[in-house]
C-alpha cells in the first residue's frame, strides 16, 4: 500500500549524502545508493500535494569527539564543504525546502530534532519541530539513511514529540554495525508507535 501526503505531512529526507549513499564515501550504508529511487518517488508524491519536504544533512567539523580519530564510534564523515557531506547527484532536490544542518558543533547529529554532546550527553533542539508545528504538521513519514542510526533516532524523537509516523522501508537501509542493528531499530520504532510500509 503506497505512502499517503497531504498537507498536514511532513516528508523527513534523513542524510541522503554521498559518505552515506555513494560506494565511495567514507561511510557507505550497503544499498544506500539503492535506496535513492524509492526517496525521489517519495518526494515525487509529496510534492504533488503541497506536503513539506524537509532534508537533513549531517554537517561536521574537521575534527569532532564523534569520529574515531578523536575517540568517538564513527569514521570521519560527512566534514562540512566537502564532497561526501553533499546531497547524492542521483536524489530529487527541491529548492525551496528547508534543510537541517545536524552536528555543526561536533555534536552527535543522529535524529533531525535533536543533537547530543558526545562528551556530556547534554542535548539540544534543532530547528526542525519549530518548522513542523509553524506548518501545522501532524504527521511524518521517514526515508533516508541509515535505518538503524539516524532514521532510527528522527523516528524516535517523532513520536516522543508527538506526531505520527510512518517510515518507508524500501527507501531505507541499514548500517548493521552490529548484525541484527537494522532489525533492532524496527522493533523498537514499532514500540514507539512508528509504522513501516
Amino acid at each position: 500500500m503506497a505512502t499517503t501526503y497531504d498537507p498536514r505531512t511532513a516528508l523527513l529526507v534523513v542524510d541522503v549524502q554521498h559518505d552515506f549513499a555513494h560506494p565511495e564515501g567514507n561511510l557507505y550504508v550497503p544499498g544506500g545508493d539503492e535506496a535513492i529511487a524509492a526517496v525521489n518517488r517519495e518526494i515525487a508524491r509529496a510534492r504533488e500535494v503541497g506536503a513539506t519536504i524537509v532534508y537533513t544533512q549531517d554537517w561536521h567539523p574537521q575534527r569532532t569527539p564523534h569520529f574515531t580519530t578523536d575517540g568517538g564510534t564513527w569514521p570521519v564523515h560527512c566534514v562540512r564543504d566537502t564532497w561526501g557531506a553533499q546531497l547524492h547527484e542521483a536524489l530529487e532536490m527541491i529548492e525551496d525546502a528547508p534543510r537541517i544542518y545536524k552536528g555543526t558543533g561536533g555534536e552527535d547529529g543522529y535524529s533531525a530534532f535533536s543533537v547530543r554532546d558526545p562528551e556530556t550527553g547534554a542535548e539540544d533542539a534543532t530547528e526542525l519541530e519549530r518548522i513542523l508545528r509553524e506548518r501545522d504538521i501532524e504527521r511524518v513519514v521517514v526515508v533516508g539513511l541509515a535505518q538503524d542510526v539516524c532514521v532510527h533516532a528522527t523516528v524516535l524523537d517523532a513520536a516522543r514529540l508527538g506526531f505520527a509516523v510512518e517510515v518507508v522501508l524500501d527507501a531505507t537501509r541499514p548500517v548493521d554495525l552490529q548484525p541484527g542493528d537494522g532489525d533492532r531499530a524496527l522493533e523498537e520504532m514499532a514500540a514507539a508507535g512508528a509504522h513501516a510500509r
